[in-house]
């Protein structure tokens, strides 16, 4: 290193000596961000390094508690009886046989039409379950015919057989385009191929055998349950109670305070019905309330309830009104109208033996119930 001199200029007597170069002799001082830098990153290691003694200290200190992860709820189970038995209503077994003897009388959607009517295109056992599962799950809010439309063009749409294999193969829009014509068609396709997929991987591929098995099914609830374990199994544990059998029992006053829902419908029921009854009631009320007891404009005019006055919500005739066709099985297909004049007594009304041969009014409730099997649909 070669020097340089020069005077003081505080001091002529004092010479200097320098470098050359005199930034040469120093070292370039870092950048003061990337020194900052250096010096957050440094604290933070240092930081880093120390929280895990304050944190060892800390744990030693308290504990911490283990929290279990709370385990899926368990389905309540389905009620099969009340805490004590509904009184037996008076009169209900003449009841009970006039209505059935009404029902011999003529051919409801029910009978033709109905859900347990699915599993007879099936050849295989499980494929005749499965099935009937489906046509009750369609079924609901949905007129017969329609259920018995779709349940057909679904199988057709999944390649003839209707199983649980098929119906998880298909496209999802498959299904969906199958059933667009029930009510709530999109909530049903998802429910059908879950139930479909919890078939296969719980139950072995087939309806289980139990109420809260079937009810665990997405889309499956106790009325659907009941009824699927009489048709799929022939098994007797319960009355599947629908809107019909709901409607109509209340009407017949077999409920000492009115039921505000069909399960409160079918407990008690069940208290005080005879078991033999449990399974056919269903059938023989739905094909009743889809002819006669309509929800809307029940037809008390050709109810034999009402002329022995066994029904005590038997209605009056106000007015003359237009009459549809229903077909009743007395021998000859011959028609005559009845014209109904307005008066103002509770009916007695003519009986079934009376307007045999009658038009008489049909007036289905489309979310309620199945349409009529009448040999000519007028236009609405």
């Amino acid at each position: 290193m070669t020097f340089r001199t020069r005077q003081s200029a505080f001091n002529p007597s004092v010479t200097l000596f320098e470098p050359d170069d005199i930034e040469d002799s120093f070292p370039s001082p870092e950048p003061p961000q990337r020194k900052k830098r250096i010096k957050t990153e440094q604290d933070a290691e240092a930081s880093s390094s120390s929280t895990p003694s304050k944190r060892q200290k800390t744990d030693a200190a308290s504990p911490r508690k283990v929290v279990k992860a709370a385990s899926p709820k368990k389905p309540k189970p389905i009620p099969q009886a009340l805490a004590s038995p509904h009184p037996v209503p008076e009169k209900w077994q003449e009841v009970y046989d006039t209505i059935k003897e009404m029902r011999s009388r003529f051919t409801a959607p029910v009978d033709t039409m109905g859900c347990d009517q699915a599993q007879y295109q099936e050849s295989d056992p499980k494929n005749r379950r499965f099935s009937t599962l489906i046509a009750l799950m369609l079924s609901s809010q949905t007129k017969d015919e329609v259920t018995d439309a779709a349940v057909k063009k679904l199988r057709a749409a999944v390649g003839g057989i209707l199983s649980i294999d098929a119906v998880l193969a298909a496209e999802e829009s498959t299904v969906s385009e199958a059933i667009n014509k029930v009510g709530f068609w999109r909530r049903k396709t998802g429910y059908i191929r879950q139930a479909a997929q919890k078939l296969r991987h719980d139950f072995n591929s087939d309806l289980p055998k139990t109420v809260d098995e079937l009810c665990s099914l997405p889309g499956v609830g106790p009325k659907m349950a009941f009824l699927a374990l009489q048709s799929a199994w022939n098994l007797n544990h319960g009355i599947g109670v629908d809107v019909h059998v709901h409607r109509i029992t209340n009407r017949l006053g077999w409920h000492k305070k009115p039921t505000k829902n069909p399960e409160e419908t079918r407990l008690n029921l069940q208290s005080w019905l005879p078991s033999e009854f449990h399974k056919e009631i269903n059938h023989l009320l739905v094909g009743f309330g889809q002819v006669i007891c309509l929800p809307v404009g029940p037809r008390c005019d050709m109810c034999d309830l009402s002329t022995r006055r066994l029904c005590p919500s038997a209605q009056k005739v106000t007015k003359a009104t237009k009459r549809k066709t229903v077909a009743l099985n007395e021998g000859s297909p011959a028609k005559i109208k009845v014209e109904l004049e307005a008066e103002e007594t509770v009916f007695p009304n003519p009986s079934i033996d009376e307007v045999s041969m009658a038009q008489l009014e049909v007036m289905p409730n489309e979310e309620e119930v199945g349409s009529l099997s009448t040999p000519k649909t007028e236009p609405s």
